[in-house]
């Protein structure tokens, strides 16, 4: 049996597969109960719900915690799917049936849910990010015609303040959360030994990338969005192109791979490799962020700090 279920902020649309069964319950401890009574007794073999952005968390946590196989997935590969089998139309009960056909033909991988460590890591770096582009914004409206006016300035001064402060606070909490957990302690020396990569790198990576050194390089390229996709058909022979992924952590990529093509000797002589080969240079800027991302998996794999003289020579890791 494979279970869909289509998650709302108060309500929980649950299909089984090849029963073709639909039913509604409360998205809340109470609603799950006669679900997981019906589980305990005939497990299912793949239960699939879709990413909401925290709507999902209890229903993965309570079915987790009780032995059942949950798998979290990307909507938009759960629309492309739906588009693929014909099914153009949208609705809680249809989305449901598919999520079940997607459990039942493509079995995605059962990974574990965040700790409630890492879930509020997650949202403490998520915040830092909130108030950093707000403040940007107020910062940028100061230099607009419309700051010459002594009110407005006055209000984005107040706010700019405001901001500071509130990301001096969060900046923090994120310090003291990492510096008092053992493993993320151990984990952010080992990510900022590698040149390019500072203390914002490393705690973004903790909370938003905790897969990092349990995948393969392959695995965490797909994962993040940074392993380009041939476009090629017959006699042609398409660009390659980056698509999907945690676009949050290839923004912090990125910023560590623009710092690391001064600083890091392995990722500068990469990048002009890539010029010298005739690739453009954003190309050559992906393919570096790509290459950062593997060598920071394989060093929270092995424990490994960075060593220049190792690590210029050392092959990739499969």
């Amino acid at each position: 049996m494979f279970i869909g279920i289509d998650v709302a902020k108060d309500t929980l649309v649950v299909a089984a597969r090849p029963t073709g069964t639909l039913e509604t319950v409360a998205n809340s401890a109470a609603g799950l109960q006669p679900l997981l009574t019906t589980w305990r007794e005939h497990p299912p073999t793949l239960i699939v719900v879709e990413a909401t952005g925290g709507y999902e968390v209890l229903v993965v946590l309570t079915l987790s915690l009780a032995g059942l196989p949950v798998s979290v997935v990307n909507p938009r590969q759960v629309r492309d799917f739906a588009k693929g089998t014909g099914q153009l139309a949208k609705t809680d009960a249809i989305d449901a049936h598919v999520l079940a056909h997607f459990a039942e033909l493509m079995q995605p991988p059962v990974r574990p849910l965040a700790d409630a460590e890492t879930r509020a890591l997650e949202a403490l770096v998520a915040r830092r990010e909130q108030l950093r582009l707000m403040l940007e914004a107020e910062r940028q409206r100061l230099t607009q015609p419309a700051a010459h006016a002594p009110a407005v300035r006055t209000s984005l001064e107040h706010t700019i303040a405001f901001l500071q402060q509130q990301l001096a606070h969060t900046d923090d909490e994120i310090g003291t959360a990492v510096a008092a957990h053992p493993v993320w302690a151990a984990r952010s020396a080992l990510l900022q030994s590698v040149p390019g990569v500072g203390p914002m790198i490393a705690q973004a990576l903790l909370g938003w990338l905790p897969e990092l050194g349990h995948l393969t390089r392959q695995q965490i390229g797909k994962l993040v969005g940074v392993a380009p996709f041939n476009r090629d058909s017959g006699r042609y022979r398409g660009t390659r192109r980056i698509a999907g992924g945690r676009a949050a952590v290839r923004a912090k990529l990125y910023m560590g791979a623009l710092v690391a093509m001064r600083y890091n000797a392995r990722i500068k002589a990469f990048y002009l490799r890539l010029l010298a080969n005739g690739k453009p240079k954003k190309v050559a800027l992906v393919a570096c962020m790509h290459k950062l991302l593997t060598i920071l998996n394989q060093i929270v794999r092995t424990a490994m700090p960075w060593d220049a003289s190792h690590h210029m020579a050392a092959p990739q890791l499969a």
